[in-house]
């Protein structure tokens, strides 16, 4: 695609120049946090209002292509992490499968006592022991989500001792437990960052956030874990299909 805004197009100009910004990075001309021409260079040199310049690049930044810094410009943003909502997969697995190098540190790892949300939500008796681990996601090094588990610890004695920074939870209860998670339900909303998730994730103080409620369920139809995971809005796109 030529970089040439066309006055006689039927194609509104801010679309045209959304399309050029969009096909530079695309192409690869500008590589994730580059920064981009200014509002002001890119009048100049299409000789476009600001606000027609703004129009497109407020496309870019509501599709995810590129974000803000205020004082320093626009930047292009790193690819989103699409997730199906239809199969459980686990963030080691799902990294892999990308060509992503999985990283996880390990928080917290203790017992608590199950209060009454937590009893609801496991099926189990208020007090009852879990095994309670706080993790921080990584991908190629990069702050992804940080996930809050609570597993019913009479189905998986000595969990807590296991090695979660370089091994998949899941795969561990099945292979050490014989615990095998196979359907689980979930709630997803968008809540602000706090500011220890944003310390954390490495993002600004009430960024959006994807915010997961799920309970996984074994072969034998009993409730496992109950996670909660925080992910960057910046960094995951969630899909599924419909069908009639």
């Amino acid at each position: 695609m030529e970089n040439i805004i066309s006055r006689n197009s039927k194609i509104p100009l801010y679309y045209q120049l959304y399309n050029i910004l969009l096909n530079n990075i695309k192409e690869g001309v500008w590589q994730p946090n580059d920064l981009l021409p200014s509002e002001s260079e890119l009048v100049d040199q299409y000789s476009l209002s600001r606000a027609t310049v703004r129009q497109a690049f407020d496309m870019l930044v509501n599709q995810g292509y590129v974000y803000r810094r205020r004082g320093q410009g626009t930047f292009v943003a790193r690819p989103t992490i699409e997730q199906n909502l239809v199969r459980i997969v686990s963030f080691w697995e799902d990294m892999k499968q990308r060509g992503l190098e999985p990283g996880t540190k390990v928080l917290e790892r203790e017992i608590v006592s199950a209060n009454e949300d937590l009893a609801n939500e496991l099926q189990v008796p208020e007090g009852e022991d879990l095994a309670s681990i706080v993790r921080l996601r990584l991908a190629d090094g990069e702050p992804m989500s940080v996930e809050y588990s609570y597993l019913v610890h009479r189905y998986c004695p000595g969990v807590l001792d296991q090695d979660y920074a370089n091994n998949s939870l899941r795969m561990m209860l099945r292979e050490q437990f014989n615990v095998n998670l196979v359907y689980a339900r979930q709630r997803i909303r968008a809540v602000p960052a706090t500011e220890e998730l944003a310390e954390l994730l490495d993002i600004e103080h009430n960024s959006p956030l994807l915010h997961i409620e799920r309970v996984t369920f074994s072969d034998q139809d009993i409730p496992i874990e109950y996670l909660q995971i925080n992910l960057r809005g910046d960094r995951y796109t969630f899909y599924t299909e419909l069908r009639d």
